[in-house]
């Protein structure tokens, strides 16, 4: 009669407790060569992807509102990136000698190693962010946690700064531009005067309504310049730029057409460039000052929670855990092991 498979592990229990156990302590032994590891933790909050200033300041800005929230701030998950980027990498690798440290003799080898010892989390719930790095020195791991955190303000400020500069420095062009071109309209004005037949026509409305629109027009067109650099002529956001620049002009045809016929130069038609340039100029002036504005914040706006403590207990090894680990998994096999094996033959 053959043997069920509890007799036989029952027959057999003392082999796979003693091996079990055997197994376990060995492991826990073989822990104590390994070097202990310190995990140091900060926790940051990055800065919201447009500022409360900003953001007020949009409202009137009409079409140019496109350009502002093109270049705002960057999502949670780009400060990711910027952490766990070659650039802050290489940083840190010089800043604490790690390519000695982790006796590395290629950096790209150094570098994969930091990034072992590094991890970074957004919970998406709150948009914080946790920075954890691991060390065998305590102190150290503490100290990298902190240039962690400078090197993601540092990043942010730097990335930041290259974007506000180049929109400032084109809105600074189109404002010069717009002043120039308003001086010169403001002077054509001043030379024609105010003959009777122009007070007829009751210029104000219609100029004002007509040189908004003449802005807002210029204005996408620019958007749209901006655009086909990065899209394809195919792409949705081209087409419908597309299709608002053919509406305006289609206004501006219809009040061109449907106004009070006048000689080229009159009065009218001077004020209402005069108009023009000036709603222009205020809307370039205005981005052009929201763009200074984010070129002087500097990505000082990231808010440290958490800063990293130097850590009091080892983060690994556990060796609780690989003790009772290697046992189970030992002894799951020393009984899959006499399963298989059967009831050992006695010697007759």
């Amino acid at each position: 009669m053959s043997a069920t498979p509890l007799q036989l592990l029952w027959s057999e229990a003392r082999l796979i407790v003693v091996g079990a156990l055997v197994a376990g302590v060995l492991a826990v032994a073989g822990s104590f060569l390994v070097p202990p590891s310190f995990t140091a933790r900060a926790v940051v909050l990055p800065p919201a992807p447009a500022s409360a200033i900003a953001s007020g300041a949009l409202a009137s800005l009409g079409a140019l509102a496109g350009l502002a929230t093109q270049a705002g701030g960057r999502s949670p998950d780009q400060f990711l990136a910027l952490l766990q980027s070659r650039t802050v990498a290489d940083r840190m690798l010089d800043q604490f000698e790690l390519q000695k440290l982790y006796d590395k003799e290629l950096r790209e080898d150094a570098r994969k190693r930091f990034w072992q010892n590094l991890r970074v989390q957004l919970n998406r719930r709150d948009g914080l962010i946790s920075i954890e790095v691991d060390d065998h020195d305590p102190q150290r791991a503490a100290a990298m946690a902190a240039a962690m955190v400078e090197q993601l303000r540092r990043m942010a400020s730097e990335v930041a700064v290259t974007e506000a500069a180049q929109r400032r420095k084109f809105f600074e062009e189109r404002r010069a531009e717009a002043a120039a071109q308003l001086q010169q309209a403001q002077a054509a004005l001043q030379r024609s005067g105010l003959a009777p037949e122009s007070l007829k026509t009751e210029p104000k409305a219609t100029a004002e309504v007509y040189a908004k629109l003449r802005a807002e027009l210029t204005a996408a067109e620019v958007r749209l310049r901006v655009l086909q650099t990065t899209l394809a002529d195919q792409a949705p956001e081209v087409r419908q730029q597309r299709s608002a620049i053919a509406g305006l002009q289609a206004q501006l045809q219809r009040l061109e057409t449907g106004g009070v016929a006048e000689a080229e130069g009159g009065y009218v038609t001077r004020y209402r460039e005069f108009k023009y340039q000036e709603a222009l100029f205020e809307q370039y002036a205005r981005q052009y000052e929201l763009a200074r504005v984010d070129e002087g914040r500097e990505g000082g706006l990231l808010q440290v929670i958490d800063a990293p403590q130097v850590p009091e207990r080892k983060s690994s090894p556990k060796r609780a855990f690989i003790g009772v680990g290697v046992s189970t998994a030992v002894g799951l096999a020393l009984a899959i092991y006499v399963l298989l094996r059967g009831p050992r033959r006695r010697p007759a």
